[in-house]
């Protein structure tokens, strides 16, 4: 007797770029058939950037604004018999979806999976700028020819700080953040030191931040992240 194969498709699941795209991220996407974005995109780069990768189901969040006017704010779509619905808000999900078996959502930045009335509720965090100690995460769907499908969570671990010769940490977790407000201090003629000083982070670290800005026009969050191996 021929043995029968099941095929699994395998579907890649983000939110919340905020205009970064991981490379954890992008080797997990690789051999994904589909990705699907929550939104609060930034940048149309992200999309391009995964569209490189597969199609590109994505919706509008919050943050996405006039570069996103054509983006819708909710979609419905079928994969592999599977019914799907995605909003960036999960206050904006409609009271009736019982035809659904998956709702995507996003907004929040933090990983949840739950069941409702036999329908699959899924947000997969964020997996841009890392805020604070927050988990960065995402999702893949594996979806059955039979229909069956799972969800597996995917975490990127946190880094460890690195020390300056004082001991001090000197790359906080929440250097994303830190850096859209350093590169204004850098445009108003601010010192490395008083940089420094300011946002209690070494001198080497400010003076890495700086060096970097001023040497490579145009460079935005991401790029100086990557150059500091963060």
């Amino acid at each position: 007797m021929k043995k029968v194969v099941k095929k699994m498709h395998k579907i890649g699941i983000i939110s919340d770029t905020h205009g970064m795209l991981r490379n954890e991220v992008l080797e997990a996407l690789q051999d994904c058939e589909m990705i699907f974005h929550g939104g609060d995109i930034n940048k149309q780069k992200i999309i391009d950037g995964l569209s490189t990768i597969a199609p590109v189901q994505v919706v509008r969040g919050n943050n996405d604004k006039e570069w996103a006017e054509t983006i819708p704010k909710s979609i419905m779509v079928e994969v592999c018999g599977l019914r799907i619905f995605m909003v960036h808000n999960k206050k904006d999900i409609p009271k009736d979806l019982s035809e659904v078996n998956l709702i995507i959502y996003g907004h929040s930045h933090k990983y949840e999976e739950k069941i409702i009335d036999r329908v699959q509720y899924l947000n997969p965090g964020s997996c841009g700028p890392r805020r604070f100690h927050q988990e960065i995460t995402f999702a893949i769907l594996y979806i059955e020819d039979n229909g069956e499908f799972w969800i597996e969570k995917q975490q990127i671990a946190h880094p460890e700080k690195k020390s300056s010769k004082n001991g001090q940490s000197w790359i906080p977790t929440d250097l994303a953040l830190m850096i859209p407000s350093i590169i204004k201090e850098i445009d108003a003629g601010k010192s490395v030191k008083q940089i420094a000083g300011k946002y209690k982070i070494s001198e080497e670290l400010s003076e890495q931040i700086v060096r970097m800005y001023l040497t490579h026009p145009g460079v935005d969050v991401d790029g100086i992240l990557r150059r500091i191996g963060v």
